[in-house]
């Protein structure tokens, strides 16, 4: 069976990058199709056979995502990928427009519909940018499109209950949940040390990820806070930040884990999809104290592994470290509970799921085969 894998697009290694990557380890073989690649600013693609859409030729596209987004529907419609039979698109938007052979099974891997076109309270930077005009102007004819293209995959997966209520809210489809995969071997520590005082705040520093609300409760707390990351909000945050807020940029895979290991507590602001650096800082043994909306509320455990505060507010935060108290938390219990979201957990489970599809098609040609 010929398998191919497709992904949005690749122009940085966050989480659903991981994710192809992780899906590209299940099927080795398999190339990487995507509407663009700046192999310059990933991780872990150096040796993979990607290969990219016509786009790829126009710099000004793969460095501008605000022109990218209205043309990755085309993008991918006009990806010939008639010689697979099985292909698994991994996606947030444009990707799941392939057009296949008839016989040919699609599975999309779905971390959200696309957030700027139907939950733009999620995600501010549709509105923003040097072409947000271009975005806007497209918005009606890409929903019209959106919608179009999701009845092509034959089978969903969700990567979260959160999200598997959004397929079925926009496109009316049921699907199947699959957490995604986090490493959290790599977050584990050989042994369980004492916290520092510092509080942890891991994030691209963008609008939605609320970063300026957590900068705000501490300055008003006065406790130290950590922030891993860097973004086109890091100047503005940076200006209004107390000195009891340290910006560490971008730091090592080495240096990142070691905060992890030793921070009082993780600090996560945004509502997003599903939400992996919580379950990261839950691998290091740390408790996070989340904004109770989202994701957050399949993989924090209120009393366990964590704490939530209820508005997104610098006031509700404050009210929530407050209140937060460390020592009523165990380590080794946070560890053995994050243990539910590994690579290896997913591995399995997507391969085994990937199975079952394909025995279920088989059974059904032999039926159709039998009846006539």
């Amino acid at each position: 069976m010929n398998i191919a894998l497709v992904h949005d697009w690749i122009t940085s290694t966050a989480g659903a990058e991981r994710v192809i990557l992780d899906l590209s380890g299940i099927y080795p073989k398999a190339p990487i199709y995507t509407s663009v690649f700046e192999k310059e600013k990933t991780q872990g693609f150096e040796e993979k056979d990607v290969r990219t859409s016509f786009l790829q030729k126009y710099k000004i596209i793969r460095k501008k995502r605000e022109l990218l987004v209205p043309l990755v529907y085309f993008a991918f419609e006009n990806i010939d990928l008639s010689s697979y039979d099985l292909v698994i698109s991994n996606t947030t938007g444009g990707s799941k427009a392939l057009i296949l052979k008839p016989e040919a099974i699609h599975i999309c891997y779905c971390h959200t519909p696309p957030r700027y076109l139907w939950y733009p309270n999620l995600d501010p930077r549709s509105s923003k940018g040097s072409f947000r005009f271009l975005r806007n102007w497209s918005k009606s004819w890409l929903m019209e499109w959106d919608l179009a293209s999701s009845k092509r995959p034959d089978y969903y997966i969700a990567n979260s209950i959160n999200v598997q209520k959004r397929i079925k809210d926009i496109y009316n489809i049921d699907s199947k949940i699959i957490y995604p995969p986090v490493d959290v071997e790599k977050f584990k520590p050989k042994t369980i040390e004492n916290p520092d005082d510092y509080y942890l705040f891991v994030s691209r520093l963008v609008g939605y990820k609320r970063c300026d609300l957590v900068v705000d409760a501490f300055n008003e707390l006065g406790l130290p806070l950590k922030i891993i990351g860097s973004g086109p909000e890091k100047k503005r945050l940076v200006k209004k930040a107390n000195k009891n807020v340290e910006f560490l940029g971008f730091v090592s895979d080495d240096e990142m884990v070691r905060y992890y290991q030793k921070a009082k507590a993780f600090v996560f602001a945004a509502e997003e999809d599903f939400g992996i650096v919580p379950v990261e800082a839950m691998a290091a043994g740390r408790p996070v104290i989340a904004f109770g909306v989202g994701g957050v509320l399949e993989t924090v455990s209120e009393g366990l592994s964590g704490t939530f505060f209820k508005s997104q507010t610098p006031e509700s935060l404050i009210e929530a470290i407050k209140k937060f108290d460390a020592s009523k938390f165990d380590s080794r219990k946070i560890i053995e509970y994050a243990e539910k979201f590994s690579k290896e957990r997913f591995k399995k489970e997507f391969a085994q799921y990937v199975q079952e599809i394909i025995k279920s098609q088989e059974t059904n040609c032999k039926q159709t085969t039998y009846s006539k």
